[in-house]
């Protein structure tokens, strides 16, 4: 068992029956949803699950996990997710994989989030390893895209099949940017 697979199976720890539980997206959460699935299975937990992309609810479904909309429920008992960098102070570098309102949404609505990542997401600064990625509607892609230049460098996220800007499970674009400032304090000044 890898990192990624052993820090999923102690989050299981954490699922009790009856939940309503939020599905993050990525490697380190897909691992989660099959570990949930089966322990949901043989133990009839009667766990429900809700997920933050159309991938974590394309991997739930094939798992065999009941899911729910954010239409159908009140509040979640709990959300799981990886993330792409994590500090010290434990702020979160989160996106890469697209789906940032909707992962933030669940985060926001759980009554608990677990971040679950293995020791190579650790950094100094966020930053460090990946752009930060920042969800936009098409609408005011470029607007934004201007105010951003101004404090950093970077531009629009394009597809993996590069025909195209990447486009997220809400129709929104991403726009990843690099800035000289990288303490979580002075990022979270620049972007307000």
């Amino acid at each position: 068992m890898n990192d990624k697979e052993l820090v999923a199976h102690q989050a299981l720890q954490y699922v009790s029956e009856n939940m309503i539980v939020g599905l993050g997206t990525g490697s380190t959460a897909n691992f989660f949803i099959d570990a949930l699935a089966k322990r949901n299975k043989e133990e009839k937990l009667n766990v429900r699950a809700v997920s933050s992309s159309v991938v974590s609810m394309m991997k739930a479904k094939e798992a065999g996990l009941p899911l729910l909309s954010m239409d159908q429920i009140k509040e979640i008992d709990l959300y799981i997710d990886g993330a792409d960098e994590i500090t010290p102070d434990l702020t979160l570098l989160k996106g890469r994989g697209y789906d940032l309102v909707r992962e933030k949404l669940l985060a926001r609505s759980a009554k608990k989030f677990i971040v679950i990542a293995d020791e190579s997401k650790i950094v100094k600064n966020i930053g460090d390893n990946f752009p930060i990625p920042s969800e936009v509607h098409p609408f005011a892609w470029e607007l934004v895209k201007n105010v951003l230049l101004k404090k950093g460098t970077g531009d629009i996220r394009i597809n993996a099949a590069k025909d195209g800007y990447a486009i997220t499970s809400c129709g929104n674009f991403v726009l990843d940017f690099n800035f000289a400032e990288k303490t979580s304090e002075a990022l979270n000044n620049l972007l307000s």
